[in-house]
């Protein structure tokens, strides 16, 4: 879960590279679909390696870890300036930080009571509820018809042994909560320069969290290799996707990359069947292609209108 309105690999006030640019040399040499995809992986990877830390952590302490990495490493190249900012930038920023606590701390929730592959179904909802809002052609409530019908083939109508009542409701906060983000992230994009604008959003972010997630992980939280994975989290679910996806922005048009992004939910069930041994049945697989199949149909439907 990363921010799309933002696409300036440079902080225009210091000059210092972002970090995309960290990657850019080898990213080059990389079409820019590949890359799409290579981000794809990487946050499916980290939301497979946090779910393997809820066996010795709780949700709320795996989160912090993760978003405390990535204020840590996404500070350290996109300082954000706090000098002049009117009070307007102020709640734009604070907005966002809390936004993106909140959507972690939800998705991470609904992570621990659901296969990888429906909770990011279901909190896929959040961009294709913005895309179709946008739009509002009469076509678009095909697509909402065809995400509905996803929900519904998830939910445990008579039971289920993998699916919970309550990892659906949290991963539908967590879809409210990337909904929010996208549309927090376009303001903040327009307040504040460069990347700097998700550098402030993350510290406040790991500010928001730190109470919770210190008080639930405890002592838990100094164990050194639990660190180490806690970084590769971070570094896996936000500092290497949104590299990636920055240099694939410059290179490729927006509405293939959305195209490319409506992949996340199978690529998610993908990654929980190989790493995690996450099981699927039939319906379920098909739920989750009824809303890949949503995003992909209001994505190219939206460039057809152009």
């Amino acid at each position: 879960m990363t921010a799309f309105a933002l696409d300036d690999p440079y902080d225009r006030g210091s000059g210092l590279p972002r970090p995309g640019s960290l990657l850019r040399g080898a990213a080059d040499s990389i079409p820019p679909s590949g890359l799409v995809v290579l981000a794809i992986f990487s946050v499916q990877l980290g939301a497979g390696f946090a779910k393997e830390l809820f066996a010795a952590l709780p949700p709320s302490a795996v989160v912090f870890l993760r978003i405390t990495a990535g204020a840590l490493i996404m500070g350290a190249f996109a300082r954000p300036r706090l000098k002049g900012l009117a009070w307007r930038d102020w709640a734009v920023g604070l907005g966002f930080g809390l936004t993106l606590a909140l959507m972690n701390l939800s998705f991470y929730e609904a992570l621990s009571r659901l296969p990888m592959g429906i909770a990011v179904a279901i909190e896929f909802l959040g961009p294709l509820g913005v895309a179709v809002a946008a739009s509002r052609r009469r076509v678009d409530l095909v697509w909402v018809g065809l995400a509905a019908a996803g929900v519904a083939l998830l939910a445990p109508w008579g039971g289920s042994a993998t699916v919970q009542w309550a990892g659906i409701g949290f991963a539908v906060l967590a879809a409210l909560g990337w909904a929010a983000y996208i549309l927090l992230s376009a303001a903040a994009g327009r307040r504040f320069p460069g990347t700097t604008g998700l550098s402030f959003a993350m510290i406040v972010s790991a500010v928001v969290i730190a109470p919770v997630g210190a008080t639930t992980g405890g002592a838990e939280l100094l164990r050194p290799e639990l660190l180490l994975i806690g970084l590769g989290v971070g570094l896996l679910s936000s500092v290497i996707p949104y590299s990636l996806e920055l240099q694939a922005l410059r290179r490729m048009p927006k509405h293939v990359f959305g195209i490319l992004m409506s992949l996340e939910p199978a690529v998610a069930a993908l990654i929980g069947v190989l790493l995690l041994s996450e099981l699927l049945h039939v319906q379920q697989w098909a739920a989750i292609i009824c809303i890949v199949a949503a995003s992909l149909g209001s994505t190219r439907a939206a460039q057809r209108v152009k």
